[in-house]
């Protein structure tokens, strides 16, 4: 038994190389055999799925349209900051230390200068919008954005922060609530350029650059949702386009452009229960706005608009038609009294069917034909009385006049005026000898000071309402014409200086200077 174990030691020793390598070759076909089979399984999980690889395009391709309109258009926008001074209301019994109550000249000046209920003024702050037409400085905004505005001040797209340019008003428009205001720069400013509003169609894309609630230049997209529509009742210059783009309180004033880049409106109004964006905004024509524009920027810095003196129902009702014995034209509801209407024989009931031989439809078309006439001219009306056709020739006159009680204006600007404020931003008073007394200073010697326009180179300096004027610039001030004609030779950048007895200072304890450098 030893010997067959000895034998088989023996023989597995001899052969030890070859069963090394049996072994390691059947290691290795197992492995082999694992990797095709696992590689199969995993070809067929690939082959299984049928699912396409997804990309992302390239940015260019998605909406660049507007990408282009926003930043060709952004740098002509710029946003209006307005200080106003709103009317005191009166001061309640008990008020701390510190008001008019502790002054002992507070009643007189109360007394003297119009201020009864003994308040200071409020201060109120509001933000629009506007675009640059002219490289010069020309920005078209809204009136309502400007009116009764203390000071207006522009900040441009390029602008660093705080700073702020001061824009003097052009002209306003009251009957389209468009105005005009100029900055003073040292440099070309880039413009928009205007396109016709005509053109554009319900449907249309268009964009809305503004400051809404007072954030710089931002834009949002929408399309033309209406046009023509007359969202102010007896305005019959107010025919806007609606939109859809978002236009809240701050983008009064700036533009609505369509996607070539052009201007076709300026954002005017929204129509909201919550004085914010519910879908709704109405944008002024571009043709509207350049009409009015020439003439703001014209000779006279106002819109003339003829009139012949009539009134007419707004919206068209058929049964007027049918009981005037028309079929087309306007029948006219109201003559007034004088007016150019009256004086050619027109009157109540009498439709107006032709212009110089125009065919008239609508209202619209007959206050275009009007309106766009210069007062002073002739125009023959065709009309239709009791059922016969006539005609009259009427000279056209000055819409703003004609209906003055109605447009808030007189025909010569105003009754009993307030006094003229200077470009200094202050108006005067003479010095009456009770005046002086009371303010211990020698009779016949300055002028008093009224009033100070809040931010105004006056209040820049330290003028006060009670200061009296006693010289400006060595050049004695005895008299309301000595003021006038003194600051009225004054430069933009001449020095000016101020010799003041300021209010409640001692007839003995001598006057101050006031100074600075005229903007």
């Amino acid at each position: 038994m030893q010997l067959r174990l000895n034998a088989l030691w023996g023989r597995c020793k001899a052969n030890r190389s070859a069963f090394t390598l049996v072994i390691l070759l059947t290691l290795a076909l197992g492995i082999l055999l694992g990797t095709i089979i696992s590689g199969g399984v995993r070809g067929q999980e690939k082959r299984s799925s049928d699912a396409a690889p997804l990309s992302v395009p390239s940015p260019r391709q998605l909406s660049n349209q507007f990408t282009q309109v926003a930043k060709s258009l952004e740098p002509a926008v710029v946003n209006i900051n307005t200080e106003s001074t709103l009317k005191p209301t009166a001061r309640r019994r008990g008020q701390s230390p510190g008001d008019d109550q502790d002054n002992p000249f507070g009643d007189f000046f109360d007394r003297f200068f119009g201020n009864p209920d003994n308040a200071g003024p409020i201060r109120e702050r509001s933000l629009g919008s506007g675009v640059i037409v002219d490289s010069k400085g020309y920005i078209v905004t809204n009136r309502h954005v400007v009116e009764k505005a203390d000071r207006i001040r522009v900040r441009l797209q390029d602008d660093p922060p705080g700073v702020q340019h001061d824009a003097k008003v052009i002209g306003t428009d009251q009957e389209t609530d468009l105005a005009v205001i100029k900055v003073e720069v040292d440099h070309a400013l880039p413009v928009a350029k205007f396109g016709n509003s005509e053109g554009m169609q319900v449907g249309d894309w268009v964009l809305a650059v503004g400051s809404p609630f007072g954030l710089q230049a931002t834009v949002t997209a929408g399309i033309v949702s209406a046009k023509g529509r007359n969202i102010v009742p007896n305005r019959a210059f107010q025919s806007f386009i609606q939109t859809d783009a978002a236009i809240n309180p701050g983008n009064s004033g700036g533009p609505l452009v369509n996607l070539e880049g052009d201007v076709i409106g300026i954002n005017t109004a929204i129509l909201t229960d919550t004085n914010a964006y519910a879908g709704v905004g109405f944008a002024l024509p571009s043709n509207t706005v350049v009409q009015v524009y020439n003439q703001l920027t014209g000779p006279e810095h106002r819109v003339q608009r003829g009139s012949i003196g009539i009134e007419f129902n707004a919206e068209e009702n058929p049964a007027i038609s049918r009981v005037y014995g028309v079929q087309s034209g306007i029948t006219v509801s109201s003559v007034v009294a004088g007016s150019p209407a009256d004086r050619a024989g027109l009157k109540v009931g009498d439709t107006i069917i032709a212009v110089e031989g125009k065919p008239i439809k609508n209202g619209d078309e007959l206050v275009s034909e009007i309106a766009n006439r210069k007062p002073g001219s002739k125009v023959n009306i065709d009309y239709v009385r009791g059922g016969r056709k006539e005609q009259t020739a009427v000279t056209v006159a000055d819409r703003a006049k004609l209906f003055a009680s109605r447009l808030g204006e007189d025909e010569e600007g105003g009754g009993e005026s307030a006094p003229r404020q200077s470009r200094l931003g202050i108006t005067v008073r003479p010095l009456t000898p009770e005046v002086a007394d009371r303010l211990n200073t020698p009779s016949g010697k300055g002028v008093v000071v009224q009033d100070v326009k809040p931010g105004s180179f006056a209040d820049d300096v330290g003028l006060t309402r009670g200061d009296v004027i006693l010289e400006i610039n060595k050049q004695p001030v005895n008299s309301e014409d000595d003021f006038d004609r003194i600051q009225s030779g004054l430069k933009s950048g001449q020095d000016v200086v101020f010799l003041v007895r300021q209010r409640g200072v001692g007839r003995n304890t001598g006057t101050i200077f006031l100074a600075g450098t005229l903007p």
